[in-house]
């Protein structure tokens, strides 16, 4: 038995994200609350990085590396280790940095661990709420370490829908008005800028769905596999593989419908 599929094995994994989660997010929030020092801007003039991003993402790098040597770990702040175990680690320091930077709540702190067969671990703890979303492959998922399911609606109409939008102007311009064709055939839409925050809430049944495009890998391995094992349904915006450049998860009765409603409203028209 290879350790990634002994049950065992998992749970320390997800201790352990847990510890790391919590002791970085923790450590960020107290820094941000004493004042930020240094924020530059990375791929444009809105996408910001904060001394606590790096710094947080340094810490988690450092304890795994420590205790865990021969694993992967792919960060959104620079970090690239190429291991030789079954195990890959990736992390999201802070994801809704902008977010963090006007001292907004909505921000996390995510740990997804994958092996050979995918998803193995996911963790997502957002620091100025006290919430901690966790999930192993199989076992469901949990907030504050008790279970969570997805809502259940089957009606779009009724669908309280959330999404994002890129930090490139021109892209934003297009997005927002592909959500304009489509916001009268839904509850409402929501914005809340962190996706792995978004995907956790569609797991705990605060919002009804969430879409986006361009995302980047560590945006979502924690968070996807929370969400499925609350019983949501993620794919592309077509209905095939979910990727980090079309993502969509949904409770599962009305993903064919909001999947209708994005894609037709992609056109030009």
């Amino acid at each position: 038995m290879t350790e990634p599929s002994n049950p065992k094995f998992a749970l320390e994994l997800l201790d352990l994200c847990k510890t790391l989660a919590v002791n970085g997010g923790k450590t960020a929030l107290a820094g941000r609350l004493a004042g930020l020092k240094q924020v530059e801007t990375k791929t444009t003039s809105t996408d910001m990085v904060t001394e606590f991003d790096r710094a947080t993402e340094k810490y988690l790098v450092d304890e795994i590396r420590g205790r865990r040597p021969n694993d992967s770990i792919i960060g959104e702040e620079g970090a690239s280790i190429a291991g030789n175990s079954e195990i890959t680690w990736c992390i999201d320091p802070i994801d809704g940095t902008t977010n963090f930077l006007y001292a907004l709540p909505g921000w996390s702190v995510s740990i997804g661990v994958s092996d050979d067969q995918g998803p193995l671990v996911g963790v997502v703890y957002i620091p100025s709420l006290g919430e901690l979303f966790h999930a192993v492959r199989g076992q469901g998922a949990f907030l504050n370490d008790k279970q969570i399911f997805c809502n259940s609606i089957n009606d779009i109409s009724q669908a309280l829908v959330c999404t994002g939008f890129s930090y490139s102007p021109a892209q934003r311009t297009i997005q927002s008005k592909r959500v304009a064709k489509f916001i009268h055939q839904i509850r409402d839409i929501r914005r809340l800028g962190a996706a792995s925050i978004d995907i956790c809430f569609v797991a705990c049944g605060r919002i009804d769905a969430y879409f986006e495009e361009n995302l980047h890998q560590w945006d979502i391995a924690a968070a996807e596999l929370i969400a499925i094992e609350s019983g949501a349904k993620s794919g592309n915006f077509s209905g095939g593989k979910s990727s980090p450049k079309e993502f969509m998860i949904t409770c599962p009765d009305i993903y064919d419908q909001l999947s209708r409603l994005v894609i037709s409203s992609s056109s030009n028209d």
